[in-house]
């Protein structure tokens, strides 16, 4: 069960005593728990309403305790939990009318660990995400999706809409881009993806054809345990020519 102080998005009147900090303070505070987060991401859940800090006359932001907690309340849900923003202003708007709130288990990232792609136990169920909620998700502007996908770096699946992965490769994408990677550069990554996924495919067709539905179910764990290994060793590949030792 989750339960926090209310005071909810609006937080910004800060109750009397409280102390209130710029903006950069916050980071120094969440940065303990969050060493990713940064000022342009708070700037972010505040343009969502997820959290209101207060105004001095000049325009600056001021912080109470109750919005720090707020945001790292946001910020353990998307990490712990990976929850949509639409979900996360849920749950707040419940926890803000009093009420116990029970959050999802914590899920599991396909994503790098230790230099292994760790993929899940079974495969995933996650419910197709609409444009808007991709966008929340990911935490990018309609124009740099719009640039992803005329490079084929992001496309909708066959049934409509985004799947769960679609989100974490536009996070790593705007990651990319932070240190000046742009989409075009990564039209060689797609590529070897695709070439990867190919060779996958052919060692597994067999077993997708075949009548027993246990061997089908087979090649999909197959598949799983062949794109981890193929993840490793692109990893190992990319550290050993660029001279890279990691532990």
């Amino acid at each position: 069960m989750l339960r926090t102080p209310t005071g909810g998005a609006g937080s910004g009147t800060a109750a009397a005593g409280d102390q209130l900090v710029s903006i950069g303070t916050v980071l120094s505070q969440l940065r303990d728990e969050f060493p990713e987060v940064t000022i342009s991401k708070i700037r972010f859940l505040e343009a969502e309403g997820l959290v209101e800090p207060r105004r001095t006359a000049s325009g600056y932001r001021k912080f109470s305790p109750q919005d720090v907690e707020r945001l790292a309340q946001i910020l353990r849900m998307q990490r712990d939990h990976y929850l949509p923003l639409k979900v996360i202003r849920e749950y707040l708007d419940a926890l803000d009318r009093g009420e116990q709130v029970q959050l999802p288990a914590p899920g599991r990232r396909r994503d790098l660990v230790d230099g292994a792609w760790e993929p899940d136990a079974e495969p995933s169920t996650v419910t197709r995400l609409g444009r808007a909620e991709l966008l929340a998700a990911a935490e990018v502007t309609e124009t740099e999706l719009v640039e992803w996908e005329s490079y084929g770096l992001i496309s909708e699946t066959e049934g409509g809409g985004y799947d769960a992965e679609t989100v974490t490769v536009a996070r790593l994408v705007a990651d990319l881009g932070r240190f000046g990677l742009e989409p075009r550069h990564l039209r060689a990554v797609k590529a070897a993806a695709e070439r990867e996924a190919g060779l996958i495919e052919q060692v597994v067709a067999p077993l997708r054809r075949h009548r027993n539905p246990q061997t089908r179910a087979h090649a999909e764990a197959t598949a799983r345990d062949l794109a981890a290994q193929s993840v490793r060793l692109h990893a190992a590949l990319v550290q050993s020519a660029l001279g890279i030792r990691l532990p």
